[in-house]
């Protein structure tokens, strides 16, 4: 999931009111999108899976124009900002991207505690210090949660030691020390208490759980890759189906004027703005 740490307000005022394309087509293998501190969209194209170098982050005009930001990556997945600085979970590292679209390694494959497997999803707190999750072998090994402070230190989360922890994807950040986490395999959504790691189930039935987004009023939303679905779900915990229809609901962000929910649709290679309530 992804958000902009900065301040939507200032941004609002300083960048152009975001319009809703409907969606945005052609896009190679879409993973993740988040809204820029200048009002665009951002979305990262892995390419051919596995295939270094032609991953890239393109970025969407208010007209729906897509254009080249940054390239020459390997599996770019989750992306989010911190101030102007863009951050990529690229397979094995973690990426920073200035405002140019010039990239630099964060956080080499050496730099984890534990040899990353499948780095999939990028998130921010207010301090600046980046987690992201790996999702390990796809059989509920190696699955993690690592932060990484400024300095470029890895430290873990949560790992495999813990049972709840399977196949980690999509993070949330929040206020008072907690993070969400829903995990892929057992499509499980998760509420991590960043000091100690404790877990607390908050919903389930997510499938090929993905992205998470907060909107108005404390809702969540949550993406099902494997089964192209997009839900909703109420500060209580209780879950209904938004939308549905799509080949692989990735990682999904937020519009910058929280209006629309924008859902990468990966096998499809397109870009959806989905409408929701305010």
């Amino acid at each position: 999931m992804k958000r902009c740490v900065f301040s939507l307000a200032l941004a609002l005022l300083s960048s152009p009111v975001q319009a809703a394309p409907d969606k945005v087509t052609g896009l190679s293998t879409p993973e993740s999108v988040v809204a820029g501190p200048d009002g665009r969209v951002y979305v990262s194209e892995i390419g051919e899976f596995g295939k270094a170098g032609d991953g890239r982050i393109s970025v969407v005009d208010a007209d729906g124009k897509v254009h080249p930001f940054a390239s020459g990556m390997d599996d770019p997945k989750g992306i989010a900002f911190f101030g102007n600085d863009l951050y990529v979970a690229d397979r094995t590292r973690v990426l920073k991207v200035g405002v140019d679209g010039r990239w630099t390694v964060f956080a080499a494959a050496d730099a984890f505690p534990a040899v990353p497997q499948f780095l999939n999803d990028v998130e921010a707190d207010h301090q600046g210090n980046i987690y992201v999750s790996d999702t390990g072998d796809m059989k509920g090994k190696a699955g993690a949660v690592y932060r990484i402070g400024k300095n470029g230190k890895v430290s873990v989360v949560v790992d495999d030691r813990q049972p709840e922890v399977q196949g980690p994807n999509g993070l949330l950040f929040e206020h008072g020390g907690t993070m969400l986490e829903v995990d892929f395999l057992s499509g499980v959504l998760y509420r991590i208490k960043l000091r100690g790691g404790e877990m607390t189930r908050i919903a389930e039935g997510f499938g090929g759980g993905d992205g998470i987004v907060r909107g108005s009023r404390g809702m969540l939303y949550v993406s099902d890759w494997k089964n192209g679905k997009v839900f909703s779900v109420t500060p209580e915990g209780k879950v209904t189906l938004l939308r549905d229809g799509f080949v692989a609901a990735a990682d999904i962000g937020l519009s910058a004027d929280g209006k629309y929910l924008l859902v990468p649709d990966m096998k499809a290679g397109e870009l959806h703005w989905l409408s929701i309530p305010q």
